[in-house]
């Protein structure tokens, strides 16, 4: 694990950042090492598409973590769920539907 403004970096994590380029990141940390201060990350969104998709390599102090997401409604989680899906992110895409799915069960109490 790799510590960065007072957050640990770990597998998994959503961070952004600036990539050695100075192009602007959002994505997901796919490997650490700690040793080097670096991280593989999942590029998912840039201001230069055409490394959108990519996995690139960056410096863990270029890099903050996003905060995690706070969901509100169904429209937030239909769109976390295509987002875990298309970043092949099954565990959330798991944890995703049954919240979608516990949403639905009280409004189906409700009635």
């Amino acid at each position: 694990m790799s510590s960065n403004n007072d957050y640990i970096l770990q597998i998994g994590d959503w961070i952004k950042g600036k990539s050695r380029n100075g192009e602007l990141i959002i994505g997901y940390i796919e490997t650490l090492d700690n040793s080097k201060g670096i991280v593989k990350a999942k590029v998912i969104s840039s201001d230069n598409k055409s490394i959108e998709g990519k996995s690139m390599v960056v410096l863990s102090k270029q890099i903050k973590k996003m905060p995690a997401a706070k969901v509100a409604n169904k429209e937030q989680i239909h769109f976390l769920i295509d987002l875990a899906l298309s970043t092949g992110d099954e565990e959330w895409f798991l944890e995703l539907t049954s919240k979608l799915n516990s949403m639905r069960e009280l409004v189906n109490d409700a009635y």
